[in-house]
């Protein structure tokens, strides 16, 4: 028997906009986090109980040239706060898939990484 794939009730979404954030938000359990795209999503969560993070992914994506690295700065500010795997390692995991013919785009995703989790690092330290 196999077991459904959808996840009822998150500890953590990242969502990129604003249907998926209406959708998902209160399914988050108490005491999870929310990460969401402020580029594309115009208003604040509601969730009191929960760690809420805006992320201007979009924005950032736009200052790095190239729009398609608006996911890689959101996994940035997730494993910054999550800390479930290291930037570095999700950087070598990369090496290995992207190989040889698409080595040049290494740079930019590591930029967009860091610039994921420098965002969260300034949030973190305002609520201090």
């Amino acid at each position: 028997e196999v077991g459904s794939p959808v996840v009822v009730n998150p500890t953590t979404a990242i969502v990129m906009n604003k249907p998926s954030l209406d959708k998902f938000e209160s399914s988050i359990v108490k005491g999870g986090k929310l990460f969401i795209n402020s580029s594309l999503v115009d208003r604040k969560s509601d969730r009191k109980d929960i760690e809420v993070y805006y992320i201007p992914a979009n924005e950032i994506a736009n200052q790095l040239g190239n729009m398609r690295v608006a996911n890689m700065v959101m996994l940035g500010a997730y494993v910054e706060v999550s800390k479930t795997v290291s930037l570095e390692s999700i950087l070598q995991g990369f090496t290995k898939v992207f190989g040889e013919d698409k080595a040049h785009l290494l740079p930019l995703n590591k930029q967009a990484l860091e610039k994921g989790a420098e965002v969260v690092k300034r949030q973190l330290a305002s609520t201090v």
